[in-house]
């Protein structure tokens, strides 16, 4: 018997919001993304691992920096 198992990181676009890059000052959409890892069964994903993590994506450099509390928040909404 085979026991098919292991994690699954998934990223999702929350949001999307013309913004300044605070890495290279232009303005440009900043995406805002969640990232959840997940246990998964026969390729079934069935719990989350850790908690999840917002990430801001800039749209002209490509840089992801970790997002806090009030950017979620200002930024989801």
């Amino acid at each position: 018997m085979f026991l098919i198992f292991g994690f699954r990181t998934r990223d999702k676009i929350v949001s999307q919001r013309p913004r300044v890059c605070e890495v290279c000052g232009v303005h440009a959409t900043q995406t805002l993304v969640r990232r959840s890892t997940r246990f998964s069964l026969f390729f079934i994903p069935l719990f989350p691992v850790k908690p999840s993590t917002y990430y801001l994506e800039c749209g002209n450099c490509g840089t992801a920096r970790r997002a806090d509390r009030r950017a979620v928040s200002r930024l989801a909404a």
